[in-house]
């Protein structure tokens, strides 16, 4: 009888440990909206292709996490739910490498694009998604927009910070407040120079021996988020460069911008002499 009631204890036991386990693994459970591990594109007739998940449900990025980290948190995150694909299958059309995996400040793993962190939208803020190949998300706040493979340039929304270490705001003065910016679809920011005129590039030098600290941006022009008028671009040759121009100021990067949305050229050398981009800039003369 003895051995009778100590096999049951162990036998209560086991049990016991089994249900601890099942509600330990409960607290580490993955975001609330179970994504399908599939992501692939679907051609909107206004955005073109655009990322979804396996049902066709469009993915978004947020300008404000230019930096690789999410920005959306707490009551954010009913409207903008955010996806997560464990081992994500990738459709043709899409690279594996431009994906990736970062942990939300709330402690979710969340898919990335390119560097961008991937939600869904709820509409009524309640965590219901919106239907499948709808994209009623696009543009919200001018800082949501869809995800698209084919992204020249994006926009951002953030603190501008100098190469001095200062914050700056959107008139460059000394002080706190996000700036919205044109940057490429890796996150990093595009400048003009105050001193340049319509279609014309006043600094850099005809061996290129400048284009290291201000790289004209000569990217051939894709796709840009919907807020923006592709019909502003255009181009300049530059010494047999084709440099891309933006209401008629000749495009730049900062050679020391060196990490996804960092904005060190708008103190150098010093405050405004080399402005950001946004669709707000009066067109050159």
């Amino acid at each position: 009888m003895k051995n009778l009631f100590n096999h049951m204890n162990a036998m209560l036991l086991l049990a016991a440990l089994i249900t601890f386990s099942a509600c330990g693994d409960d607290e580490n459970d993955e975001p609330s909206v179970e994504a399908n591990s599939m992501i692939k594109l679907y051609n909107d007739a206004t955005l073109g292709d655009v990322l979804t998940d396996a049902n066709g449900v469009t993915l978004y990025v947020f300008a404000k996490d230019v930096a690789g980290s999410s920005n959306c948190t707490e009551g954010c995150l009913d409207s903008w739910p955010i996806f997560y694909a464990k081992e994500a299958e990738i459709s043709s059309g899409l690279e594996s490498a431009d994906f990736g995996v970062i942990t939300h400040a709330n402690g979710a793993k969340q898919t990335t694009y390119k560097g961008w962190p991937l939600y869904y939208y709820a509409p009524a803020g309640d965590g219901e998604l919106e239907a499948a190949n709808n994209t009623s998300g696009e543009a919200i706040g001018g800082v949501w927009f869809v995800a698209k493979p084919n992204y020249t340039i994006m926009y951002a929304n953030a603190q501008l910070v100098g190469n001095d270490g200062k914050n700056y705001t959107s008139d460059y003065a000394e002080g706190d407040g996000s700036t919205a910016y044109f940057v490429n679809s890796q996150g990093r920011t595009i400048y003009t120079f105050a001193s340049d005129s319509k279609d014309t590039n006043n600094f850099t030098a005809s061996d290129f021996s400048n284009d290291g600290v201000w790289p004209v941006y000569t990217k051939e022009l894709d796709a840009v988020v919907s807020s923006i008028d592709m019909a502003d671009f255009g181009t300049i040759d530059v010494f047999g460069e084709s440099q891309v121009t933006y209401k008629g100021w000749p495009l730049y990067y900062y050679g020391q911008d060196t990490e996804r949305g960092d904005t060190k050229g708008v103190s150098v050398p010093s405050p405004g002499v080399w402005p950001i981009v946004n669709k707000n800039i009066a067109a050159a003369e």
